[in-house]
């Protein structure tokens, strides 16, 4: 029986297509607690019981059920995180993918506390491109699976903690992080167990998602051209052939050809799918990938020969492809010491550790914090943060609007910037107050993240002076404050509870209410 006054610190990798939650356990290291199945991986999919409707499974389940009703399940949910636009309607009820993400979290808490205890304290992993909305969206998520979210972690920050605190590394490092769903490569310093992140670069929709949809591409190419007819006719079907998709893939990271019966209304057939064919189906999405590492290495101002490592993350890491190009870079082997599938989330429990060290020490077992205190990290932003402004353009002696950038991605965290900018005419009364997240001074290629209006004195000259703090913490969170200077008046906005930003403190109150009658399994 799990001891029930225990409290955990937790990392959670929320991912794509699998999710995985890490303890620290007695001596500070990292462990992965395995689901009520006995699997260390859980299915990142959800199906909304058919007789039951306050009855939700996770997991392996839910994950089969999709082939029987498509209606009543949900997968990829991460892919949408952050999408105001996006929800999945269930018995009536519209499932946002916060809400739909935090029963996927529900379900990894649960089980590690019936085996360890209860979760107390948790870090979740997102990628390293996400926006600060999809940040926001993601510590939602956590807060209304009743967890006590204490901070976020980048992915492949994350494994490179592992990776550091497991197996020598040193000089300068390429952390390559393709995973389900998602891509991102991370430049970062190393010496032992102190890490200093240099740059990363991503995109939140390249992964084995994608390379699964070419194999189906194919097995339905390949059945069109036998049978004149579509293999696949009801999205149940489709459902079945994309995780036949997703086993061919595996298969063939292993091995030079996989087969497979193809099922269709025209008739069966017998389909052999080669490596080589598969390779060249996805070599435009590891094209991708290999744009994204030019321009991280461009931006760290680095060429291929000055990395001195490559390590790999995420289970689409192991195809072969994947490691052939990066040989070919970089002209030596990436490494892939440590379980791919799970590096992310035992490193964010070490993650998670260092900030409980940091922020409530008290907390920790000394046997955990002498385990941690050679680890040393150094992060960075990995956007830029500006406002909009009006400057006067020294050529035309006009105002022109433009973003003006205040945090410059890539500084070191924490960080703090604060610059003066003025009201523009003669009684001004309002400020409209934007805060941005992208690079570039176009407002139109820019993301408003937060937007308010701040009320100024009246009867008052132009030129007037406004304050402008942006500051960005340890623990992925930003915060912005907008002072008028001569009045006092003081705007604060913190963009890990802000409205804008994605769920209101109400809004979680209300959908947490919601659902505490929902059964999660």
């Amino acid at each position: 029986m799990a001891d029930k006054t225990k409290r955990n610190i937790a990392g959670v990798d929320l991912g794509t297509t699998f999710s995985a939650l890490a303890i620290l356990n007695a001596i500070g290291k990292p462990e992965v607690v395995a689901n009520a199945e006995g699997e260390r991986l859980t299915p990142s999919a959800i199906f909304f019981d058919e007789e039951d409707s306050n009855l939700a499974r996770v997991g392996i389940e839910a994950l089969n059920s999709r082939h029987m009703n498509v209606d009543r399940s949900v997968r990829w949910i991460k892919r949408h995180m952050g999408d105001t636009d996006y929800s999945k309607k269930i018995d009536g009820k519209d499932w946002s993918p916060v809400e739909l993400s935090s029963l996927i979290l529900k379900k990894l808490a649960q089980e590690c506390s019936s085996e360890h205890g209860n979760v107390s304290d948790v870090v979740i992993s997102v990628p390293a491109h996400f926006d600060e909305v999809r940040r926001k969206a993601t510590m939602d998520a956590g807060a209304l699976a009743g967890l006590n979210v204490i901070g976020i972690v980048n992915e492949p920050v994350a494994a490179a903690l592992y990776y550091a605190t497991t197996i020598e590394v040193s000089g300068k490092i390429l952390v390559y992080d393709l995973g389900g769903g998602t891509f991102d490569v991370t430049i970062m310093n190393a010496n032992g167990q102190e890490i200093d992140i240099v740059c990363s670069q991503g995109e939140h929709a390249l992964g084995g998602v994608d390379f699964d949809r070419k194999i189906l591409e194919m097995m339905e190419n390949a059945y069109k051209e036998k049978f004149d007819s579509e293999l696949i006719e009801t999205d149940e079907e489709r459902a079945k052939y994309e995780d036949e998709a997703e086993d061919i893939k595996k298969t063939l990271s292993r091995r030079k050809v996989a087969r497979v019966m193809l099922y269709g209304p025209a008739g069966s057939m017998r389909l052999e799918i080669k490596r080589e064919d598969f390779e060249e189906a996805i070599s435009s999405l590891v094209g991708r990938t290999d744009m994204l590492i030019e321009t991280a290495l461009g931006e760290a101002k680095l060429k291929p020969e000055d990395i001195d490592k490559v390590i790999l993350a995420g289970g689409s890491s192991r195809i072969p492809l994947v490691q052939k190009r990066l040989e070919e870079i970089f002209g030596y082997v990436p490494e892939s010491i440590v379980n791919v599938d799970e590096c992310v989330a035992l490193g964010a429990a070490l993650h998670a550790g260092l900030t409980m060290q940091r922020e409530n020490p008290d907390k920790l077992d000394a046997s955990i914090t002498n385990s941690l205190k050679d680890i040393k990290l150094t992060d960075v932003c990995n956007h830029s943060y500006g406002t909009i402004c009006a400057p006067i353009d020294k050529e035309t002696g006009k105002h022109v609007i433009k973003n003006h950038l205040i945090l410059k991605k890539n500084t070191p965290l924490p960080c703090e910037v604060t610059e003066t900018f003025y009201t523009m005419t003669e009684g001004q009364t309002e400020l409209l107050i934007n805060v941005t997240q992208g690079e570039g001074e176009s407002p139109e290629y820019v993301n408003k993240i937060a937007t308010h209006t701040l009320e100024l004195p009246p009867d008052r000259a132009a030129k007037c002076p406004i304050k402008v703090t942006y500051g960005y913490d340890l623990n992925q969170r930003m915060h912005c404050k907008f002072e008028d200077v001569q009045s006092n008046e003081v705007f604060e906005i913190d963009l890990s509870i802000e409205e804008d930003a994605g769920t209101s403190k109400e809004d979680l109150l209300e959908h947490a209410k919601e659902l505490e009658a929902l059964t999660v399994e």
